[in-house]
């Protein structure tokens, strides 16, 4: 039993934020039909390289437990389908740009008159209202717009971009917050509601400390690379074989950390004692560290801070993550069978759920796979649906 099993998901959206939030859902049993543009689908099914025997790792990592059919969304009877689909779904997610599907007719306020129990999530760059309401919103653009680039990168370098797709990723997990929320209200109410949720205002979210400590100081905060603002030692070092983290968070795992690799020469020194005191002459500290470190071979330095207790680990490369003991224990690299894509492995569901886990029921589907099977399920003969083809609806 799945914790979503019975709900019905229309998903109206492409690329990144949309169908990685719909596969959430999917992951929990919910049953996601995606509809994609006849002939083309999702664009990020071409975002290439890489690929993997011709389909776009891109793609196949955020479309598991889906259904995918083909309908044009301009004909009056591919309207009439998704019209069909409305009436009876508990959630609709789409990522137009602000008013594209209220001028076809498939707006919020359109579809909330055949479905009031529906929950229509809008996923866009900058929001529904405001005065950039109508700006296009790619992750690239929001980690420079939001602030994100600002903060990330080495202070004597150019803004960098984090490593994957940050603010599309985590947009489509406040989405499943917001999607959520709203069916539990629906489940007690008979109501549905229109969930707004952008790029930016996720991205101004995950500010957070950085956010608030501006309106507290008036400095915004710069790059420190890998350090941080308000913690010392707290970032990456070089020691002899390998880059690594050291995590003192803390005064009482700076006390440990020292004792466990006989610094005891830092602990009596009063620049050091306290965590102001660290932040306060970092530059000196991170120095001190830096040189001692770099003659130890991490296996040791580890040993060391982990038997004290002090947090501190290997900055993995990709390949050493996934293929990391925990990782596997943890079940997070899933195996799927897809006719195009032997041994297709994908990151898995992040929350273990005793009572309803989640599961993979469907490979992130082909191309129009299941047009036929969802059009028959509305009500539409073989023969129709072959009409509705030769006149490109489908």
């Amino acid at each position: 039993m799945h914790a979503l099993k019975g709900i019905k998901v229309l998903d109206l959206s492409r690329t990144l934020a949309g169908p990685f939030c719909t596969m959430l859902l999917g992951d929990q049993g919910a049953d996601v039909i995606k509809v994609e543009q006849p002939g083309k689908g999702d664009e990020s099914r071409r975002f290439t390289p890489p690929a993997w025997n011709g389909e776009s790792c891109y793609y196949l990592s955020s479309n598991r437990n889906k259904r995918s059919i083909t309908v044009d969304l301009k004909s009056a009877e591919g309207k009439e389908i998704i019209y069909k689909l409305a009436k009876d779904a508990d959630i609709l997610v789409e990522n137009y740009r602000t008013g594209t599907l209220d001028k076809h007719g498939l707006g919020y306020e359109t579809l909330k008159e055949i479905n009031p129990r529906l929950v229509y999530c809008s996923i866009s760059g900058f929001g529904r209202t405001g005065p950039e309401r109508n700006r296009a919103g790619y992750d690239l653009l929001l980690q420079g717009f939001g602030g994100l680039m600002s903060i990330t990168g080495d202070p004597d370098r150019g803004p960098a971009k984090a490593g994957m797709s940050i603010v599309d990723l985590t947009t489509g997990m406040f989405a499943v917050y917001g999607i959520l929320s709203a069916l539990f209200s629906a489940q007690r109410t008979g109501k549905g509601q229109f969930v707004d949720v952008s790029l930016l205002d996720g991205q101004i979210t995950l500010l957070n400390h950085m956010a608030t400590g501006y309106m507290a100081t008036g400095k915004p905060a710069g790059r420190m690379g890998s350090a941080h603002p308000s913690i010392v030692p707290y970032q990456s070092f070089r020691a002899k074989d390998m880059d690594i983290v050291l995590a003192v968070a803390n005064n009482g795992l700076w006390t440990k950390c020292c004792q466990a690799l006989d610094w005891y020469d830092l602990l009596e020194d009063s620049r050091f004692t306290m965590n102001e005191d660290r932040v306060a002459h970092r530059e000196e500290l991170v120095a001190i560290i830096s040189d001692r470190l770099i003659t130890m071979e991490s296996q040791e330095i580890f040993e060391r801070l982990d038997k004290a207790g002090v947090p501190c680990g290997p900055i993995h490369t990709i390949d050493q993550i996934l293929n990391h003991p925990q990782v596997e224990a943890r079940e997070m690299m899933i195996d799927i069978e897809h006719p195009h894509v032997k041994d297709l492995k994908v990151p898995g569901f992040p929350v273990k759920l005793s009572n309803t886990p989640s599961s993979v029921q469907r490979y992130p589907p082909l191309l129009g796979e299941h047009t036929d099977e969802v059009l028959n399920e509305l009500g539409y003969s073989d023969a129709q649906i072959e009409e509705l083809k030769g006149a490109k609806v489908l």
